[in-house]
């Protein structure tokens, strides 16, 4: 089977291209510096000719509003009306858990209208919305850094390890459309501080994380809800500690 991934040659894209070439697959790595632009449109009709499933990895260069809102209405306008052209049978995106939960933040704003441009457009669809990768707990810690401390919120945080999000995406990738949405997180939820401390206690960092309710993600301030997942979501396997020990041995 053809399967294109959009944003194929990114920390997810990669690894779920070479996942599916080793089930078998025509696994399609798209993305600009393959010669695949879902803004200009670039490689476009090229790289989906004959494709029956398309996954939708792409991510904004820049987080301004106004900008990443017109970056994923302008590719998912141009990657539907070339899905259609081509007659993709499964468009699967990865969106985000709490998108619609959190309507302070432009970027979740952008990232349901991405959704919403899916839902409408009458090709068979997944949604898979995913909570924060261990990946990105360190720029996290350095988005809330100021000098000697850390600020961040105590709200429940459940992230996930990108290669439990990688392996329910091939899942996903070779089942049939749900039409409709999936959540998938980490295997256990506790404070976003209490996971920027074990990860600057793992490098061996002195710096004293502060919980602070009044600091913002996205733009947005956070309760136990808002990066969650709702009733019976998909688990990853990998628990932080153990990604933190392989982490360390390997760097």
């Amino acid at each position: 089977m053809k399967i294109v991934v959009i944003g194929g040659t990114g920390l997810i894209g990669s690894k779920l291209v070479k996942k599916l070439q080793e089930k078998g697959h025509e696994a399609i790595a798209a993305a600009p510096n393959t010669g695949v632009n879902t803004i200009t449109g670039e490689g476009l009709k090229e790289a989906l000719s004959g494709a029956q499933v398309v996954v939708d990895l792409a991510n904004a260069p820049v987080w301004e509003d106004k900008a990443v809102l017109e970056f994923f209405e302008t590719s998912g306008r141009n990657l539907m009306a070339a899905e259609k052209a081509a007659g993709v049978k499964h468009h699967l995106v990865l969106s985000i858990v709490g998108s619609d939960r959190n309507p302070d933040s432009g970027y979740l704003r952008a990232k349901v209208a991405q959704e919403n441009l899916i839902k409408a457009s009458g090709i068979p669809y997944t949604i898979l919305r995913s909570t924060q990768f261990f990946e990105f707990v360190g720029g996290i810690v350095k988005s809330g850094a100021e000098g000697d401390v850390v600020r961040l919120s105590p709200a429940l945080f459940q992230p996930i390890a990108s290669d439990d999000v990688v392996a329910n995406l091939a899942e996903l990738t070779l089942a049939p459309p749900l039409n409709g949405t999936v959540e998938v997180a980490g295997p256990e939820a506790c404070p976003m501080d209490k996971f920027a401390r074990k990860f600057l206690a793992a490098s061996g960092d002195p710096r004293k994380v502060i919980a602070d309710v009044h600091w913002r993600y996205f733009g947005t301030e956070l309760n136990d809800r808002s990066l969650t997942p709702g009733d019976r979501p998909r688990l990853g396997s990998i628990r932080f500690d153990e990604w933190l020990r392989r982490s360390q041995a390997a760097a």
